[in-house]
């Protein structure tokens, strides 16, 4: 529901705006507004100014904003560590805090970059400790006596060994010697050998066949093979172990010194804030004037705070909504706990306007309704209902799952409850077993009762929106629009009477006063709507039409309910039979749970708010204090 809103002015002595904006943030339930013209008499327009902050407040503005902005920086560098509780004044000590942070700044970008020059080196190295292994079985049966080279390639596929070894043949001859194993990960690892004169040639040929040496990171580049192979291990070990310093000196500097800078920052934000929000205040030349909106039936409450807090200093007026207002009042939407999770389907919509209806009521009431008859089977609604239960007992901390469940229990509901004036348990299957008797009427056979049903629903689901529609009509003032809804109920309910008389009588007498009514109510609607009314009369008559969708989604379910009966029997032995019909009432009770949701958001959407719900609604901001996660 749209809660209603008082617009109220706030006016006080100069000295105290600042408390009053901490105040009004910690209450959280007053949005201010910027633009005061059009919110007030002209001639109370012309005697107020923005308010401009003096040279102090400026300057303490500037120096919170700085002082956030490294803070958060210096957090951005520190581990996410949770906070211990501190009792650190930051009032008293934001000078001293506002010089060291540059100096704790510095030290942990240093400790930062440390840290991501090892873990940088580090995952350098880990692609060789695969396949240091099996160099280093290479290596160790090599004789290094003499004047060797030493040069490792790795070799994508076994097949290409031969083409190395051929490479290597037609540069060098057979002054070389060839040592091949097969790394941890599958990576072929070669390692040629040959007199370091040959080394040159080794490596064009390498270039020609295109197959590169294995590389090793720059700080080892100075190093034989065997030496780089060794000192491998040792390196990681190092780094390893200098990691793990950078990264306990950065969690012993968060421990210490994080709780302190966040209730400082948390000092800082509330007294910027409280400075950001004079950008919404205004000023006459002896005090502050605050324009702006709040719930109405907290205002006595608020100016009661005001009235205690400042005695007597500070005042609330709560001043008259005019016409002209309803398009810049914000809106808040409350509901209350069997009306909340359908604001899951309200959501999707634009916000509404403040003069116009908040559609998660009418979606709570006609919803579950619409879904109950188009199902309508009890079998199917007590596993829906079942499902619910369990989703609910399960989760936990999910909000959106848990009102998709409340809704599905709702709905579940008004399925068992039609399933019983249809007379379906599984089909045909509760009138067979159990002698279940439909209590309104069987729709596999009564079709065109069913019809009847269906565009009764559709009439007074669309006479109501039009209702609705000009009673938001006549809030805005809007007395012609009002009445052309008006007047559209009258003749949609008028023509729906002559129908159903003509269905049920043929008498001249029983016609007569509709036939009167009607043809005294279409001139008007002309008057009323235009050029344009026969247009929109006939868009409503094809509206209620479309609720003729329930009787046949309905119709469908039911049918192939009965097919899965009739397979279910026709198979011979139980085991299949129940199988096949489990399996088809499972796949029946799955589109029995999309389809109806669609199309009945489908007829609320296009079919009914269209008549009456507004959108352009402005959300409801106020002044508040952030809250901690």
């Amino acid at each position: 529901m749209i809660i209603g809103m008082s617009k109220v002015e706030i006016a006080g002595p100069k000295g105290r705006l600042l408390d009053v904006l901490a105040l009004i943030r910690r209450e959280g339930i007053v949005q201010l507004e910027t633009d005061i013209h059009g919110l007030v008499p002209e001639d109370d327009a012309r005697r107020v100014r923005a308010l401009l902050l003096d040279e102090n407040e400026l300057s303490a503005k500037l120096f919170y904003e700085d002082f956030s902005r490294k803070v958060h920086d210096l957090f951005a560098l520190l581990p996410p560590l949770p906070l211990r509780l501190t009792y650190f004044d930051p009032a008293k000590f934001l000078p001293l805090l506002a010089q060291l942070l540059p100096r704790h700044m510095e030290r942990c970008r240093s400790l930062q970059n440390l840290l991501e020059e090892c873990r940088t080196s580090r995952d350098e190295l880990r692609r060789f400790v695969v396949l240091l292994p099996a160099l280093r079985s290479l290596v160790e049966g090599v004789d290094a006596a003499g004047k060797v080279e030493l040069i490792g390639v790795t070799v994508r596929r076994p097949e290409l060994l031969d083409v190395l070894r051929e490479a290597v043949s037609q540069a060098v001859g057979s002054r070389f010697d060839m040592l091949t194993a097969v790394a941890e990960d599958g990576t072929q690892v070669a390692l040629l050998v040959a007199e370091a004169e040959e080394a040159p040639r080794l490596r064009e040929a390498l270039e020609r066949a295109k197959m590169a040496e294995l590389s090793f990171p720059a700080e080892l580049s100075g190093l034989p093979l065997a030496r780089k192979i060794a000192s491998l291990g040792d390196r990681l070990e190092e780094l390893a172990t200098r990691q793990h310093a950078y990264e306990a000196a950065l969690e012993q500097f968060a421990r210490q010194w994080k709780p302190i800078y966040a209730s400082s920052l948390e000092l800082v934000e509330e007294r910027l804030a409280v400075l950001q929000a004079t950008s919404q205040v205004h000023e006459t030349d002896l005090c502050f004037v605050l324009l702006g909106w709040m719930p109405a039936r907290q205002v006595d409450s608020l100016r009661a705070r005001l009235q205690a807090e400042f005695e007597g200093e500070v005042v609330l007026e709560e001043l008259a909504l005019l016409a002209e207002d309803l398009e810049r009042v914000p809106v808040l939407l409350r509901n209350p706990r069997y009306f909340a999770p359908f604001e899951i389907f309200s959501r999707l919509l634009p916000l509404p306007a403040y003069a116009s209806f908040d559609p998660t009521p009418f979606m709570a009431i006609f919803f579950p309704l619409i879904f109950g008859m188009i199902l309508g089977d009890v079998v199917y609604g007590l596993v829906l209902l079942l499902l619910a239960l369990v989703l609910l007992w399960r989760v936990k901390n999910r909000p959106l799952v848990r009102d998709g469940a409340r809704i599905l229990g709702v709905c579940a509901a008004y399925t068992i409850l039609f399933g019983f004036l249809y007379g379906e348990f599984l089909g045909e299957l509760g009138g067979q077993v159990l002698g279940l008797e439909p209590l309104l009427f069987d729709r596999a056979r009564a079709i065109v009762p069913t019809i009847w049903f269906a565009l009764s629903v559709g009439l007074v689901h669309v006479v109501l929106g039009l209702l609705f529609g000009a009673v938001g009509a006549f809030r805005q003032r809007h007395s012609r629009q009002a009445l052309f809804k008006l007047l559209t109920a009258g003749v949609m309910v008028g023509v729906a009477g002559l129908a159903a008389a003509m269905l049920l009588t043929s008498t001249e007498l029983e016609l007569r006063p509709l036939l009167v009514t009607v043809a005294v109510l279409i001139p008007l609607l002309f008057l009323a709507g235009g050029l344009l009314a026969p247009l929109e009369l006939l868009k409503s008559i094809g509206n209620i039409i479309s609720y003729v969708r329930i009787m046949a989604i309905g119709l469908s379910s039911v049918l192939l309910a009965h097919v899965a009966n009739r397979l279910g029997g026709m198979s011979g032995d139980i085991l299949v039979g129940t199988l096949v019909a489990v399996l088809l009432h499972a796949f029946n009770l799955l589109l029995g749970v999309f389809a109806p949701t669609i199309h009945g958001l489908r007829l609320h959407y296009v079919e009914f708010f269209s008549k009456f719900i507004e959108g352009g609604g402005r959300p409801f901001a106020p002044l508040r204090k952030k809250r901690e996660p």
